[in-house]
């Protein structure tokens, strides 16, 4: 038993209409956006975490791919909770590596910001943090969105074990992204590392801070003291 249907079941006891309503224009689900064609059930994501939690131990690795490639929203949500949650319990390399090759081949369903931030650093990130991590150049240089933001958002659990190198390389690569989703996500990514080590950030920004979109530098220097934030915002640095 795959209890994908069950999942689907009970995360259906969660719909809200309205929300339902809401959630394309949150999620740039409009013709033209960024998540274009996505649809949405209306459930919240407390409520997809409860499911999760639930089904993660019972649903076979076949089951969660199912319910990835789901049309809606909500569904894949949950199943990259149920993978994350694998990942984590997961007692060997054999298991983690399937986890990891199942999420990699389904990049594609991997189609928006919070979808990415779920997942990205708890699977991927984790999985390469004693490992080659060519494959995050890889996906930074190509010209897919989602593929891009993974590539820096996976480096947040090299970030939590400070190591910061692989999330200056790939900042450098995005650095002229045209993306504001690139801009945040990145801007966030050296914010984090300034967190645990501000001179490493400073000498980036330093160098960078320049060339870099409005957007990333104002989320890069969020935490900085008034004074020195002003002088990066008007170039006295």
């Amino acid at each position: 038993m795959d209890y994908v249907e069950n999942i689907k079941a009970e995360l259906a006891e969660y719909i809200d209409q309205e929300k339902a309503e809401f959630l394309p224009r949150f999620f740039n689900a409009i013709p033209g956006g960024y998540g274009e064609g996505d649809r949405f059930l209306g459930i919240r994501v407390p409520d997809q975490r409860k499911v999760a939690r639930k089904y993660y131990r019972k649903i076979s690795l076949e089951g969660a791919r199912t319910l990835l490639q789901s049309e809606f929203h909500e569904h894949r949500l949950t199943a990259l909770i149920i993978l994350v949650h694998k990942f984590e319990k997961a007692r060997s390399e054999e298991e983690k590596k399937a986890i990891v090759d199942l999420y990699l081949d389904n990049l594609d369903y991997v189609n928006n910001w919070d979808l990415v931030d779920t997942s990205a650093d708890k699977i991927l990130g984790a999985y390469l943090v004693d490992k080659d991590r060519s494959l995050l150049y890889q996906l930074a240089r190509t010209d897919h969105l989602w593929k891009q933001r993974i590539a820096i958002m996976a480096t947040v659990y090299f970030i939590r074990n400070n190591d910061f190198t692989d999330t200056l390389e790939i900042a450098r690569i995005l650095l002229n992204h045209e993306h504001d989703l690139i801009h945040k996500a990145v801007g966030w990514m050296l914010r984090e590392v300034g967190k645990r080590d501000f001179e490493t950030e400073f000498e980036f920004l330093q160098k960078y801070y320049k060339q870099m979109p409005r957007t990333m530098l104002r989320y890069a220097i969020e935490k900085f003291d008034e004074d020195l934030r002003q002088q990066f915002l008007q170039g006295l640095i």
